[in-house]
């Protein structure tokens, strides 16, 4: 096992709570935390999951959060036309993975700027600053955060497709923020 898949499976495995002790060889078993409710597995195909619809040409899907079984963690997508963007923000809970399905953009964490396109990986550890922007060719990401809380900040600032779109001053966005552990940082 390489030692990047190792130290993310530590990492997963931490977040879940199975992880009784870590040694050099890690031939330690390991021994899982009882759910109160045992999650049941699940298939979503393509299209399939939580539709949301943040702004015009930014559509959230969320395919996995504790509302479908798992309480360590949510994963889903988003999809951003050219021009539409993800401001840049610091998560106070969670740690976050963004992976590039299709298309181009800027990935910004911390200080670095990067052009990433599809098949990119970019890790946002809890309190670090991050956002992407888009190019011409928009862009779809597949999202991952533990554990979860992003999706219910999602839930709060949009809309189901055909309902009106919601509507914040930058003021409101930042005090629906605060109550999900996410800050944005102010324009410059």
């Amino acid at each position: 096992m390489s030692l990047a898949l190792l130290s993310i499976t530590v990492l997963i495995a931490s977040q879940l709570g199975t992880v009784s002790s870590v040694q050099g060889n890690f031939s330690q078993s390991t021994v899982p935390t009882p759910t109160p409710t045992p999650a049941k597995g699940f298939i979503l195909r393509s299209g399939e999951g939580e539709v949301l619809q943040r702004a015009k040409g930014n559509t959230v899907t969320i395919k996995v959060d504790p509302r479908t079984g798992s309480p360590a963690m949510a994963l889903g997508t988003q999809v951003m036309e050219a021009g539409v963007g993800i401001p840049v923000h610091v998560h106070e809970h969670e740690d976050e993975v963004l992976y590039v399905n299709e298309g181009e953009g800027t990935a910004v964490v911390e200080n670095d700027r990067r052009i990433v396109s599809k098949g990119d990986t970019i890790f946002i550890p809890r309190g670090t600053w991050h956002g992407v922007e888009t190019k011409a060719s928009g862009i779809s990401l597949l999202w991952v955060v533990t554990p979860p809380g992003l999706e219910s900040f999602f839930r709060e600032i949009s809309s189901p497709p055909g309902a009106g779109l919601k509507t914040f001053t930058p003021a409101q966005i930042n005090d629906i923020g605060k109550k999900h552990g996410v800050t944005f940082r102010p324009k410059q």
